[in-house]
């Protein structure tokens, strides 16, 4: 109301309102600021952030540790660039559901050239001629695929074709224990690749047996599964270990993981003597209590010729995206300096030709003879067959050897199948898997 008791009027306001067209240039002068603001806050974390290189291994744990200390960290501090490193015990599932979502690592280590040659033919790596002297490594570790190109190299060796024994554990001794399952120490047990100590059984006590040309003809798919030689070799394991047999025995066998399987050598009265184990395991403390010592399988695995041809295993070094921060760490991974780091730290081995067969050539006697035996030129080698097949036979074989194990019976079945896989089409089997120089 107004002073007289009558209605308010509406006075009009003395000022001009702004026009919509400059509200809407004052509307963008504003975003603009925001992003430049923005833009600048982004530009100096940019600046605070090192460069990164993503990897991806199999190394876990006091393992994990050990690598960072010996091989990432040196490299981090060189190049100032920052290795976000992802350890993982199943890394052939992680890198299978990474690359299918589209976001895989830079760099990743495998242990299966049959895994990593499905990568180069699918066109997921890179060659690495212009970044790794494949001669430092030998055409045995490095090898040229169909294509004429090398996809990787090993950071690291380990012999397989070996028994393990207590120091106290004479020849009669280990003479009797070959024939009595009970004397073995095996695990099955390896998360989601459970079942390959029994491949590599089958693999070794083949390669014992009938030498490195059926060996090799029957890892690159030529060779049926149900031919004399490849189910002999079956059978042999099969008795060695009592498939079929002691249900307590088989179910200890089955749920054990192969890193606690030397646990029982070191109990009183001891649980077991042997382990047909590769150089790693050397490293588990139950055999460092135990002053392990190793013979040669061709020695103790029945019906074996004396060939000595011998089974080897790598951690294998890949290429998948070639930024400059990956294209230095593949660079370091395969320098002497950082082979020789790692082989002093761990209990594998390196052979590049530029590091010293062991730490200073003083180590255990074990150690150097493991060494020497990996990069001797006249010694018979043959990659680890399972993991030279393609992926998907390595898993079966796996799977059917713990199938085995419960049911002998099963094993024509077993076979059957593992045939009726490797025949299929489109599969990628190596070149090769023993020296080129062997017989």
């Amino acid at each position: 109301m107004n002073a007289s008791g009558g209605p308010a009027t509406a006075v009009p306001s003395t000022r001009s309102r702004p026009s919509r067209r400059l509200l809407r240039g004052i509307t963008v002068v504003a975003s603009c600021l925001a992003l430049l603001a923005a833009a600048v806050v982004v530009g100096v974390r940019a600046l605070d952030e090192e460069p990164t290189v993503t990897l991806l291994a199999n190394w876990t744990g006091e393992d994990e540790e050990h690598f960072r200390q010996a091989v990432i960290e040196p490299f981090e501090r060189k190049y100032h660039i920052h290795v976000d490193y992802q350890g993982s015990n199943a890394e052939s599932q992680v890198l299978g559901a990474d690359v299918e979502a589209g976001t895989p690592p830079d760099v990743v280590v495998l242990t299966g050239p049959g895994e990593l040659a499905e990568y180069a033919r699918q066109k997921q790596l890179v060659p690495l001629e212009q970044l790794v002297e494949a001669k430092d490594f030998g055409p045995s570790w490095a090898l040229p695929l169909a294509d004429g190109h090398v996809y990787w190299f090993p950071l690291k060796a380990d012999l397989k074709s070996i028994v393990w024994y207590p120091a106290d554990v004479g020849e009669q001794q280990r003479a009797r224990a070959v024939r009595r399952p009970a004397e073995w120490c095996v695990g099955m047990g390896s998360g989601a690749t459970s079942g390959w100590p029994g491949t590599d059984w089958i693999e070794d006590i083949l390669l014992q047996r009938y030498g490195t040309q059926v060996y090799e003809k029957w890892a690159r798919g030529a060779l049926s599964w149900r031919s004399p030689q490849v189910r002999e070799a079956w059978k042999a394991w099969g008795k060695l270990v009592g498939a079929g047999g002691d249900r307590e025995l088989l179910r200890r066998i089955l749920k054990t993981p192969y890193q606690d399987a030397s646990r029982p050598v070191t109990a009183r009265p001891r649980g077991c003597t042997l382990e047909h184990q590769a150089s790693f395991i050397r490293a588990r403390p139950a055999w460092q209590r135990a002053d392990g010592r190793y013979v040669p399988s061709a020695r103790l695995i029945p019906g074996a010729t004396g060939t000595h041809a011998w089974e080897v295993s790598g951690d294998l070094v890949a290429l998948l995206h070639a930024t400059p921060e990956a294209t230095k760490l593949i660079r370091h991974l395969a320098s002497a300096d950082a082979q020789q780091a790692w082989s002093d730290r761990e209990s594998g081995f390196s052979v590049h030709a530029g590091v010293r067969p062991a730490p200073g050539g003083t180590g255990p006697d074990w150690r150097r003879s493991l060494a020497r035996t990996l990069r001797d030129p006249h010694e018979a080698r043959c990659f680890d067959a399972s993991d030279a097949m393609p992926p998907a036979v390595r898993d079966a074989f796996a799977e059917a050897t713990i199938e085995f194990l419960a049911d002998p019976g099963h094993l024509e079945a077993l076979l059957h199948s593992l045939d009726t896989l490797s025949g299929t089409r489109d599969l990628t089997w190596l070149p090769s898997v023993c020296d080129r120089r062997t017989p």
